[in-house]
C-alpha cells in the first residue's frame, strides 16, 4: 500500500492551476476543488465570508428580545458552560452587554456541585434576583425541564447551543438558536458555543444600528471584532471543524488575540512564556485552553471568567498564577490516574479494540486528559469512567485513528444513560448495572463500525509528499502556513522523510517522557531537529528503541520552534519506522 494519498483528479488540478502541485493537492484533500473555494480558503475575508446571522432559525426573534431587554433595563442572565467554550462565550456576551449599558449577571454552574447544563436550582436563584431573560451559551438544548421551570417563574429563555437536540424535540424556550436543529437552513452549521454567541452579538448590533437604538449609539462600527479573541479561542479549543465560517473566526480571532488589550490574556501568556504577538493555534490548544479548563476541573470556572473580564492588573496577575497552579495540580492528579491505568493495562493479555477502564475514586473531570494519552499510546478508542459527587458514573472518551467516538457510542447507545461530543472526544454517563458489560458492547460496536468505515480507516496517516530535510525551509513553511490555522478537518500537512540518519537522541522531561532527535541525510550537510512530546504515546515501541546511528523513515509536520530565540524550524514527529 502506498504511503501517499491518491493523486488528485485532472479536472480539479486544472481548476486549481494557479497553485503548485503540493498546495493544489492539499486543497483538494480538504474538499476544496474550485478556484472560488480555494480563494475563500486561502484568503478568508471577514466581510465576504461571514454569513448574515439573521438568516438562522430564531436568531432575529432572540436578537430582538435581547435588544428590548437592554433598552428597558430588564435583568439579564448569561448562563454559560464551564469549559473553554462556554467561558469565552460568557465573556464576550459580558463585554457586549456591559458596552451596551445593560443590567446583567453571569452564571456559571459549579462543575462538581451542579454538573453540566441548565439546572432547576440555578434557575430558581436567578428568578429570586429578578432576572427576566436568560441567555444560554453552549448549553440548554437538552435542558427542557429547567427551561420549563424558567417559564413558570416568568422568565424568557434564549437557548444558544451547538449540540444535538433530543429526539423528543426542542426545549420550550422563547428562542432556540442551534445550527444542529433539523429545520435549520443556514449554510454553515458547525459553530462552537462561543462562535454562535458571537453571531448572536453581531445580530443584536445589526438590528440596533439599523433601527437607531439609543443603547448602541456609543458602540463604534466594527467594535464587535474585538470580541473575536474569545470566539476564536473557543473555536480552536473546542475542536470544531476549522472550515467555512469557523476558519474566518479562528483566523481573525488569532489576529485579535495577538494584540488584545485583555489583561488576563496578557498575564496568562506571560506566565506560560508564550509570545502573545505570535500566538498560534497550537499555543491556544495546548497551552491556553488547558489552563482555562483547569479552573473548573480543579476549582471554580468563575476564576477563568474573571481572568478574562477583569480590568484590574493585580487581579489579572493573581488569577493567571492561580490557573497556572491549578493546571500543575491537574497534571499531577491526571498523572496518578494514568499510572493506575497503565498498571491495569500491563497485566492484561486480552486487550481488545476498545479500552474501557474505571474506578469510582477517579475524578471524571480529569479523565479526558488521561483517555487522550492512552488512546494515542495504544492506538485504540479509550473510555474512562469515575463517579461524580452526585453518585453518577460518568466518563470521557477519546478516539484513535479515524474512529468517530460519537458514532461508536451511537452504535452501542443502549449501554449509555447519556452521551455526546465530537469526532475524537466525547463524554458519557452509564448506569451502574451497565458498566460491567460496557467494554464488550463497545468492542462489538467498534467491529461493526470498522466494517462500515473500512475505506476511511485505510486513509489514516498518509503522507502528503516526500521531502528531503533540505526542503524544510522558512520559505516552504511560509507557503504551508497559508493553510493555517490548522485543526479539525484542516489537519497539518504530513511529510515523509525517507532514510534519514539519527545523529543524536535526547530524552527529556520529568520522567524522560519526551524525545528530541537530530536527523541528517547521508549525502547532505543539512541537519534538522525533530521532537515528540510523550514519545511512548506518540511513537510506540519504535520510540523506545531509537539510538544514535539508526536510519529511519519519519512522518512529521514542519513547524516553528516558538521557544527558540530565532524560531528555527523543526519536525513534529508523527511516527517513525
Amino acid at each position: 500500500m502506498s504511503p501517499f494519498h491518491e493523486p488528485i483528479d485532472e479536472g480539479v488540478r486544472a481548476e486549481l492551476a494557479e497553485h503548485d502541485d503540493l498546495i493544489a493537492a492539499l486543497l483538494a484533500r480538504r474538499g476544496i476543488r474550485t478556484k472560488e473555494a480555494a480563494d475563500a480558503f486561502l484568503d478568508p475575508s471577514y466581510d465576504a465570508h461571514l454569513g448574515d446571522p439573521l438568516l438562522m432559525r430564531d436568531m432575529e426573534k432572540g436578537a430582538r428580545r435581547i435588544a428590548k431587554a437592554i433598552a428597558e433595563r430588564e435583568k439579564i442572565a448569561i448562563w454559560s458552560d464551564y469549559d473553554c467554550d462556554g467561558i469565552p462565550g460568557g465573556v464576550l456576551l459580558h463585554d457586549f452587554l456591559k458596552k451596551a449599558g445593560a443590567d446583567f449577571t453571569n452564571y456559571i454552574p459549579h462543575r462538581h456541585l451542579e454538573g453540566y447544563g441548565v439546572n432547576v436550582s440555578g434557575i430558581g436563584k436567578l428568578a429570586a434576583q429578578g432576572v427576566s431573560l436568560v441567555i444560554t451559551v453552549d448549553v440548554g438544548i437538552t435542558d427542557s425541564e429547567a427551561v420549563a421551570r424558567a417559564n413558570e417563574l416568568g422568565m424568557d429563555v434564549i437557548v444558544t447551543d451547538h449540540h444535538l437536540p433530543e429526539p423528543e424535540g426542542l426545549p420550550p424556550a422563547y428562542a432556540v438558536i442551534d445550527p444542529k436543529r433539523e429545520d435549520e437552513t443556514y449554510p454553515f452549521r458547525d459553530f462552537c458555543g462561543a462562535g454562535l454567541a458571537w453571531k448572536l452579538v453581531t445580530a443584536v448590533l445589526a438590528l440596533g444600528r439599523a433601527e437607531g437604538a439609543p443603547w448602541c449609539a456609543d458602540i463604534p462600527e466594527g467594535w464587535e471584532k474585538w470580541l473575536l479573541d474569545m470566539a476564536g479561542l473557543a473555536t480552536i479549543a473546542d475542536m470544531v471543524p476549522l472550515t467555512g465560517e469557523n476558519r474566518v473566526i479562528a483566523k481573525y480571532g488569532l489576529l485579535v488575540m495577538r494584540k488584545s488589550p485583555r489583561l488576563g490574556l496578557q498575564k496568562l501568556c506571560r506566565g506560560m512564556r508564550v509570545n502573545q504577538s505570535a500566538l498560534s493555534e497550537d499555543d491556544v490548544g495546548f497551552m491556553v485552553a488547558p489552563r482555562v479548563n483547569a479552573a473548573s476541573r480543579m476549582g471554580e470556572a468563575a476564576d477563568a471568567f474573571r481572568l478574562f473580564t477583569t480590568e484590574d492588573e493585580a487581579e489579572a496577575d493573581a488569577l493567571a498564577k492561580k490557573l497556572e497552579k491549578l493546571n500543575r495540580e491537574r497534571r499531577a492528579q491526571a498523572g496518578a490516574i494514568t499510572r493506575a491505568a497503565h498498571e491495569r493495562l500491563s497485566g492484561r493479555t486480552d486487550l481488545g479494540s476498545v479500552i474501557v477502564l474505571g474506578d469510582p475514586a477517579w475524578k471524571p473531570s480529569l479523565l479526558g486528559l488521561v483517555a487522550n494519552g492512552i488512546a494515542e499510546e495504544f492506538g485504540r478508542p479509550t473510555f474512562l469512567w469515575g463517579r461524580e459527587g452526585s453518585g453518577v458514573l460518568k466518563g470521557s472518551c477519546r478516539g484513535a485513528g479515524v474512529t468517530h467516538v460519537v458514532e461508536l457510542m451511537q452504535e452501542a447507545k443502549d449501554a449509555f444513560a447519556e452521551f455526546g461530543g465530537h469526532a475524537q472526544s466525547g463524554g458519557f454517563s452509564v448506569k451502574d448495572e451497565e458498566i460491567f458489560s460496557l467494554e464488550e458492547r463497545l468492542t462489538d460496536a467498534h467491529a461493526r463500525l470498522l466494517a462500515k468505515n473500512a475505506e476511511r480507516e485505510r486513509e489514516d496517516r498518509k503522507a502528503d509528499a516526500e521531502l528531503a530535510l533540505s526542503d524544510a525551509t522558512p520559505e516552504f513553511l511560509g507557503k504551508l502556513e497559508r493553510l493555517a490555522p490548522f485543526g479539525q478537518m484542516n489537519e497539518k500537512p504530513v511529510f515523509l522523510f525517507r532514510e534519514v540518519s539519527v545523529m543524536r537522541v535526547l530524552r527529556f522531561g520529568k520522567g524522560n517522557e519526551h524525545v528530541k532527535i537530530r536527523f541528517a541525510h547521508a549525502d547532505s550537510p543539512v541537519m534538522l531537529e525533530g521532537i515528540a512530546f510523550f514519545a511512548k504515546r506518540a511513537l510506540g515501541p519504535a520510540g523506545e528503541l531509537l539510538a544514535d546511528g539508526d536510519r529511519v523513515n519519519v512522518l512529521a509536520h514542519i513547524e516553528r520552534d516558538q521557544f527558540s530565540r530565532n524560531q528555527s524550524l523543526r519536525l513534529r514527529i508523527v511516527s517513525i519506522a
